[in-house]
């Protein structure tokens, strides 16, 4: 008797989305949504999945309605992450959204879905000022060193102009993250201002301090092609 073979498990409901995009619809930082998040049950399985994807992270919706998620980078379980959050606010049109770190309240303000988070649920990261836009688009990438990386320069001080590009730098899945939510709530923290901050390619980042030490965060999303 020759044994069967095994049935290849369903492939899972995948949204891909891009997450702080310009003016133009442009750039973001892609994001992969399982809106079913039953499909992948157990950190391993959701690993796996976000490992093999690449996206800089995925998030499983656990409850639609209530906004519970989980979010995964490749090689690491997040337990809050901005551009995740800010996509699955957008996608799944709540009033809040549940991770490990806490409740994150959203809004939506025309084309920009924006959530309010706390500065303290983010990794470390080392956030390094440069003299001008010009030395931080000149970095290689990645920089030499180690640990997360956010560097920026000021494109217009008066005006809360930023230019940034950030850095994993734990592995190579993702050399150079296009849009980090997680570190611009920090560098909004830190200045004590609402910032407009290009990243990557051309990516638009909104921030906004907050009562009690929140912080706003905003941008486009769109579907990716």
């Amino acid at each position: 008797m020759t044994d069967q073979p095994r049935s290849a498990a369903p492939a899972p409901h995948l949204d891909v989305l891009r997450v702080f995009c310009a003016g133009d619809g442009r750039h973001g930082n892609p994001l992969g949504v399982v809106r079913d998040g039953r499909s992948h049950r157990g950190q391993g399985p959701r690993q796996a999945l976000a490992d093999r994807l690449g996206h800089s992270e995925t998030v499983f919706v656990d409850d639609p309605e209530r906004g519970v998620v989980d979010i995964y980078a490749p090689g690491l379980r997040l337990p809050f992450a901005g551009h995740p959050l800010v996509g699955a606010a957008w996608l799944l049109d709540v009033e809040s959204l549940q991770v490990e770190a806490g409740e994150v309240w959203v809004r939506q303000d025309g084309e920009f879905t924006w959530i309010t988070a706390r500065p303290e649920w983010v990794p470390p990261r080392a956030l390094r000022q440069y003299a001008s836009p010009a030395e931080v688009d000149a970095l290689p990438a990645p920089p030499p060193g180690e640990g997360r990386l956010y560097a920026w320069a000021w494109e217009d001080e008066a005006a809360g102009r930023v230019r940034a590009r950030a850095f994993p730098r734990r592995d190579e899945a993702v050399v150079e993250d296009e849009a980090t939510g997680a570190a611009a709530l920090l560098l909004t923290a830190e200045l004590g201002r609402a910032l407009n901050i290009t990243q990557g390619r051309g990516s638009q980042l909104l921030t906004a301090p907050a009562r009690d030490g929140e912080i706003e965060l905003g941008g486009r999303v769109r579907f990716a092609s």
